[in-house]
């Protein structure tokens, strides 16, 4: 009787453990299991240079929304986000791909409009502002020297 106790013990113990690493490796890991909640927004850039899926899409600092993947489609990247949905954008919003400090990781920064009007679910947005390359910066300023 007491072998079958340890052994239950041992189970029960070994059960909680994987399931505290499932939930260690979900949180940590920014994966989304359940993505199926919000809208979705296309938004074409000239380019999405660092930007990469999974992403995050923030307004005021605060996210709203995941990047989902990234395209290309007539020679521009085309981006797919989710947004989350109690936020209601505005169908003139700009969305601009932006650096978290001087080489962080890539987001889309979403400056609402002042629309009435707002984006519902497979709307397509042009009024973007592509991501600035540090080192298309930098050889512009050493050709321009010469």
């Amino acid at each position: 009787m007491k072998k079958h106790t340890i052994e239950l013990l041992v189970g029960i113990f070994v059960v909680v453990g994987i399931a505290a690493m499932v939930y260690l490796a979900v949180s940590l890991g920014n994966v989304g299991l359940f993505t199926g909640r919000g809208y979705t927004v296309y938004a074409v850039f000239d380019t999405t240079s660092g930007l990469k899926e999974g992403a995050n899409v923030e307004i005021a600092g605060v996210k709203m929304g995941r990047v989902e993947e990234i395209k290309l489609k007539d020679f521009a990247s085309v981006v797919r986000l989710k947004i989350d949905p109690e936020i209601k954008l505005p169908d003139d919003s700009i969305f601009a791909i932006r650096t978290t400090g001087l080489i962080g990781e890539k987001f889309v920064k979403v400056v609402p409009g002042g629309s009435e009007e707002t984006l519902k679910d497979g709307s397509t947005v042009s009024d973007t502002e592509s991501s600035v390359s540090i080192e298309e910066l930098i050889s512009k300023y050493i050709y321009s020297l010469k």
